[in-house]
């Protein structure tokens, strides 16, 4: 069940939004309400939102001080802003806070529940890339980020290793291929990569793993086949070289901070 937070000093606009969100989710989701920032934090000082509904003028703390001080917890909740006036200063710092939306009083209760179906939606993407991120070796990434300025066959190589990480790929087979001296491609992919083809490859197969791990409910046998390893028990050693963690440790790991994640 999903939290969301409404947050306004004026009663029958907060009674009203609450109602409107009441009918909305049927019972799917929690709805809490506070009168003022001040409020709201002490709330949150205890409880976790996935959605925060805010006026921007209130007294001691307002709808955007709220929003900044929320960005600064580790799993701040997407957030919709409303207003009595359309006030360009305030919609663009809403904006650099990373509002979701800005939304006019009187409230249109069609436009507020599709804030609140866009905020969630917008919530979700958060948390996918936030665990995606997590997988991406920073290695690998520093290396795609420049894949650009490479030479055509190193190109050619990262998108042939691409396409044949489940099988036993070598660099000479891979320097056969682009007809290639296998001394001279070994040094050329080093030289642009700053990685050598061996832990390129390494790396790339267990980040595929790492996306099977978290993704599928795999045996971990299969995953090592899938990304190219002839037994389950070198995949192991070499995985646990890489993360310092068993595969299996890995998706336990996971799957706690996913039950832990107020996402």
């Amino acid at each position: 069940m999903k939290t969301i937070l409404i947050v306004d000093d004026e009663p029958r606009t907060r009674q009203g939004i609450r109602k409107t969100l009441e009918a909305w989710s049927s019972g799917e989701h929690r709805i809490v309400t506070a009168s003022n920032g001040v409020e709201a934090l002490a709330w949150l000082e205890k409880n976790e939102t996935n959605l925060l509904v805010t006026d921007i003028r209130m007294p001691e703390i307002g709808g955007l001080d709220l929003v900044e001080k929320l960005n600064e917890m580790a799993y701040p909740p997407v957030v919709i802003v409303i207003s009595g006036h359309p006030e360009f200063d305030y919609a663009q710092r809403a904006l650099r806070l990373g509002v979701v939306e800005y939304l006019l009083k009187p409230l249109d209760k069609a436009k507020l529940v599709r804030a609140v179906e866009q905020a969630f939606k917008r919530e979700e993407d958060l948390h996918r890339i936030g665990r995606m991120e997590k997988l991406v070796d920073p290695k690998l990434l520093e290396a795609g980020e420049q894949e650009m300025k490479y030479s055509p066959p190193v190109r050619e190589t990262i998108r042939y290793l691409e396409e044949h990480l489940h099988e036993p790929v070598s660099m000479r087979e891979v320097a056969e291929h682009l007809h290639l001296n296998a001394s001279y491609f070994s040094v050329l992919f080093k030289e642009q990569t700053g990685l050598t083809f061996s832990e390129y490859l390494t790396r790339k197969r267990i980040q595929r793993a790492k996306e099977l791990l978290v993704s599928t409910r795999m045996p971990i046998a299969d995953i090592a086949e899938r990304v190219g390893y002839q037994t389950a028990k070198y995949f192991v050693k070499v995985f646990r070289s890489i993360e310092s963690l068993s595969p299996g440790q890995y998706r336990q790991r996971d799957a706690e901070e996913e039950e832990t994640t107020p996402y």
